[in-house]
């Protein structure tokens, strides 16, 4: 499994033809509670930079971008009644959607945890 991450602060862990999405640690801290979450129809077909989820916290509430084109194939359901977990468990059990890569070329411009924390420093 490989994690890349975008410099909007979604993290991909890229496994075979499929993209697990979320937000970074970072984000989360800068959101402060998140209170909401909104996620995509899943068999939604998302462009590269498109706005393809919502996260909203006490603070604000942002677009989450998909960095990828592809298809979602899942989203986190338990988000929908645990938005909280966005905050305990950022990198982890609160991933926010899967998509079937459509054109892995477009993961070339995305940066590797080195690159990203060099970004976020």
């Amino acid at each position: 499994m490989t994690t890349l991450y975008t410099s909007d602060h979604e993290w991909l862990k890229i496994e075979g033809d499929v993209a697990t999405i979320g937000i970074t640690d970072y984000a989360q801290e800068q959101l402060g509670d998140v209170v909401f979450v909104e996620l995509p129809k899943v068999g939604r077909s998302v462009k590269k930079a498109e706005a393809a989820a919502v996260v909203e916290s006490v603070k604000a509430a942002s677009d989450v971008y998909a960095p990828i084109t592809g298809e979602v194939l899942e989203v986190n359901e338990t988000l929908g009644t645990e938005p909280g977990l966005v905050n305990s468990d950022a990198g982890g059990a609160a991933w926010f959607f899967k998509l079937k890569i459509a054109d892995k070329s477009e993961l070339d411009g995305l940066m590797d945890e080195a690159a990203y924390k060099a970004h976020t420093a």
